[in-house]
């Protein structure tokens, strides 16, 4: 990477789907159906989160396990967090599971 290239930061995937398009008070024959767009562009945009968290997350599984506990992983995590539902969104629940078993070892710990 050279100096004048942009740095690529990830971006927030804890996005919030789309608000519903607002009903009109009167029907026009030209109007495009908004319940398909808005179907489609939430289809479309859970589409793209499972993809980028398996372009960011399933690479890590050819690391060993010490490796991935090193970075805050579990093999097992990830694996669970890749076989979700395309409506939930993996990366999120990979990290709410990360935090809460973080918090049993420190609770062992004690």
């Amino acid at each position: 990477m050279s100096q004048y290239e942009p740095l690529r930061r990830p971006q927030p995937t804890a996005r919030k789907r789309p608000a519903p398009p607002p009903q009109p008070d009167f029907y026009m024959p030209a109007m495009p159906p908004l319940g398909l767009i808005y179907a489609l562009e939430t289809k479309w945009q859970d589409y793209l989160r499972r993809r980028r968290f398996r372009q960011r997350f399933l690479p890590l599984l050819a690391h060993d396990d010490h490796m991935l506990e090193d970075m805050g992983h579990c093999r097992e995590d990830i694996l669970w967090a890749s076989r979700l539902p395309l409506k939930e969104d993996a990366t999120e629940a990979l990290m709410q599971r990360r935090t809460i078993r973080n918090a049993t070892q420190q609770r062992r710990r004690r």
